[in-house]
């Protein structure tokens, strides 16, 4: 599922790193994830090619009854830092800015590009991603953050019994 969002935003042109639970997996957690995080880049034309690709799985409010006014355009972006939508592809999360890191820009410096599948796109490092979670502080982010410092930890250690 997460690989055709992907591949769907990336081929549309949208700008976006993907940050969050998909971004713990990329780097080996074991947690599951219903939802794939991205943070985007807000400039007009990345937004607009955004826009249109949420209508086309029929975006709507994550939790809010269907038929409840709800307009999905660029000025609903612009005024709502953090969107969560299901949609026709499965639930996405949208954040105009990640909390330790920074807006997209920074997100982006503190990204790596990966290849899942065919799919090629940036995703926060373990080391920002650590930070990301650290500075959410919400109770399933400090429990996750056992994990990924753990993952982060084997990644600096010297690997043993290599000689070299």
């Amino acid at each position: 599922m997460f690989e055709q969002i992907l591949a769907a935003l990336v081929g549309a042109g949208v700008r976006f790193v993907v940050v969050g639970g998909v971004a713990g997996t990329v780097h080996g957690s074991a947690r599951l994830t219903i939802d794939i995080d991205i943070c985007y880049d807000t400039a007009p034309e990345s937004v607009a090619r955004l826009v249109r690709i949420l209508h086309g799985w029929h975006a709507y409010l994550r939790g809010v009854e269907r038929g409840l006014p709800f307009v999905l355009d660029a000025r609903a972006l612009r005024t709502t830092p953090v969107m969560t939508l299901t949609t026709d592809m499965g639930d996405i999360d949208l954040l105009d800015m990640v909390a330790g890191v920074g807006a997209y820009h920074d997100a982006v410096a503190a990204s790596e590009i990966v290849t899942i599948g065919a799919v090629e796109f940036r995703v926060l490092t373990l080391p920002a991603l650590v930070a990301a979670k650290r500075a959410a502080g919400r109770p399933r982010d400090i429990e996750h953050l056992i994990e990924l410092e753990a993952l982060l930890a084997m990644r600096r250690a010297p690997a043993r019994g290599k000689k070299g």
